[in-house]
């Protein structure tokens, strides 16, 4: 049976000559039939060499993600504020220990971990910054995206923390019907909060944080990164407590 991977090695050769500059008359992004065939042979006569030509590629992309994660890391402790950017934020002003979510309010991992993340930040607000990213798993999630940005639009009027919190209790009702209701409830200007959503700011926002999320490599969700320590999934409360007593301690 062929797998997937199988059935994508003519594409990955015909990028990987290209790369290697083979086809010295250009490369197109639609190659002939005849050519994938050819493609097809030298794999057949030639199968180790493909599979360190994909293990080299594998190695090239992890030292690369490897390097992005580093680099973020360092920031994260020399300029906390670039790594916040526009974000909204919770807790400590002074910035010292920043506890970065990447986060769907679609995924139900998510909002297992709301409860939890709420938890730790009553017992540290005065310790720790809580940064909120935006990381919709659109493919997945019908109304991650859609909730974004309504929490956007409710972030321009300072109330983004508990538009955050409502959608989380809400998340089996997302849709326009509760974006609006949980709007007006928080007394927002809702002329405004719809033009905000519906924004390209709101886009340009979101997509931001998305690539920040590609960069390092983050595909699912929720995602932590705090002082340098990362956690994936819906931590519990003591493996947070345990991760802030290690960033103490090594402060």
């Amino acid at each position: 049976m062929i797998n997937s991977f199988q059935r994508r090695l003519p594409t990955l050769m015909v990028t990987m000559l290209c790369t290697l500059g083979i086809l010295v008359n250009g490369c197109s992004s639609t190659p002939s039939s005849d050519f994938e065939q050819q493609v097809l042979q030298v794999i057949r006569n030639n199968p180790e060499v493909i599979l360190e030509s994909v293990q080299a590629y594998q190695e090239q992309q992890q030292n690369q993600l490897s390097q992005a994660r580093s680099s973020f890391l360092q920031q994260m402790k020399t300029q906390p504020r670039a790594i916040i950017g526009d974000s909204p934020t919770l807790g400590a002003a002074d910035a010292e220990i920043v506890l970065v979510e990447f986060s769907d309010f679609q995924c139900p991992f998510c909002r297992r971990a709301h409860g939890t993340i709420r938890e730790f930040m009553n017992r540290h607000q005065d310790q720790v910054t809580l940064v909120f990213k935006h990381l919709p798993l659109s493919q997945i999630h019908s109304e991650a995206l859609p909730a974004a940005k309504a929490s956007w639009a409710a972030q321009q009027q300072g109330k983004f923390w508990e538009y955050q919190n409502a959608l989380f209790e809400g998340q089996d009702d997302l849709g326009e019907a509760l974006y609006e209701a949980i709007a007006i409830s928080l007394g927002l200007d809702l002329e405004q909060f719809n033009r905000d959503r519906n924004s390209d700011g709101a886009i340009a926002a979101i997509e931001q944080d998305l690539q920040l999320a590609r960069v390092l490599g983050i595909s699912g969700t929720p995602f932590f990164i705090m002082n340098g320590e990362t956690l994936s999934g819906a931590v519990d409360l003591s493996t947070l407590e345990e991760t802030l007593a290690e960033v103490i301690a090594r402060e």
